[in-house]
């Protein structure tokens, strides 16, 4: 049974998956030299011709990439910074995602998007520390936000072979966690899970903080029986599979290290009440409305939720439904 980090499970992934098809080629800006730790030796094992370097212009490998998979391969882009796909938002959301609605199926995209280190990395401040899933999910492209290494591999796995476009966020915090790996499996997109079973609240928790839900749900487990769901994708969403969580707690706490207003927690929160009847008001821990990390340390983590946050936001669920 091997035992890897989440960083060697997305290049096991990339290395499967270069094996099984020989459509899927790799590009990016210095990803032969695995700048970002995730493609190291796949140049080796490949070649130049499907680990490709690109020249600091997002828009235009983006659009390239577009292109090539319109004519039959399956580009993966690295992107080593999240706030990259601000630059390129256009040609993913108005050109590789719409161009199948636009022509009625006649065409597939098979693009997948990877952000290896998406989030606060120490030090990275305001425009390399962003986590702008809930952009993509809002305009219905494939969003997924594995927590563990089993899921980083299974889930870009799935991504790759998924014939539309998809945006894999590999959160900073999760990288270095290492885990036995008992399947090699793709991960169903749209298929949530159930992480820790409880009776008391449910904790829906996105990508890293999968490990902070389950560490404060043992922290407290003499005081209450915390559910923690990991959605694993934030579209599609697995709304049956909260539902059916929710429904069992009775509360709900959503924790989502992205900016507050129009985030992702406030969708689960709104489409939860609209379909269960709660015991006590939903709770959210997330970043500040507008919040832009600052670059020192302290500050930085001023700025993301915490545990502590979260222990605080499920204790008033309790209080308030008691």
């Amino acid at each position: 049974m091997p035992r890897l980090s989440y960083r060697r499970a997305l290049t096991r992934a990339l290395a499967d998956e270069m094996t099984r098809d020989e459509s899927v080629f790799l590009l990016g800006e210095d990803i032969r030299v695995a700048a970002a730790n995730v493609t190291s030796g796949l140049l080796k094992k490949f070649g130049p011709e499907r680990v490709r370097d690109t020249p600091l212009s997002e828009q235009a490998f983006t659009s390239f990439a577009t292109g090539a998979a319109l004519a039959g391969a399956r580009p993966v882009i690295e992107f080593q910074i999240p706030s990259l796909l601000f630059l390129v938002f256009e040609q993913i959301v108005n050109h590789a995602h719409k161009f199948p609605l636009m022509t009625g199926g006649q065409c597939a995209v098979p693009v997948t998007y990877l952000v290896p280190g998406s989030g606060s990395r120490t030090g990275w401040a305001g425009q390399h520390s962003d986590h702008p899933y809930s952009l993509f999910a809002h305009v219905g492209v494939s969003t997924v936000v594995p927590a563990t290494p089993a899921d980083a591999y299974g889930l870009l796995v799935s991504a790759i072979r998924c014939d539309d476009p998809v945006v894999v966020f590999a959160p900073a915090g999760a990288l270095d966690v290492r885990a036995d790996i008992v399947d090699f499996a793709p991960v169903p997109l749209g298929r949530g899970c159930v992480r820790r079973v409880g009776t008391d609240v449910t904790v829906v928790a996105v990508g890293h903080l999968v490990h902070d839900a389950l560490a404060v749900a043992d922290e407290l487990a003499d005081q209450v029986s915390v559910e923690v769901f990991d959605p694993r994708t934030l579209h599609p969403f697995d709304w049956d599979g909260l539902i059916g969580s929710v429904t069992r707690t009775g509360r709900l706490v959503v924790v989502d290290d992205s900016n507050r207003s129009c985030g992702i927690a406030g969708e689960i929160i709104a489409t939860v009440v609209e379909r269960v009847r709660l015991a006590a008001p939903p709770r959210r821990v997330t970043r500040p409305d507008g919040a832009v990390l600052p670059f020192a340390p302290a500050l930085d983590r001023a700025v993301q939720p915490d545990r502590d946050q979260l222990t605080a936001a499920i204790q008033l669920c309790l209080k308030d439904g008691s």
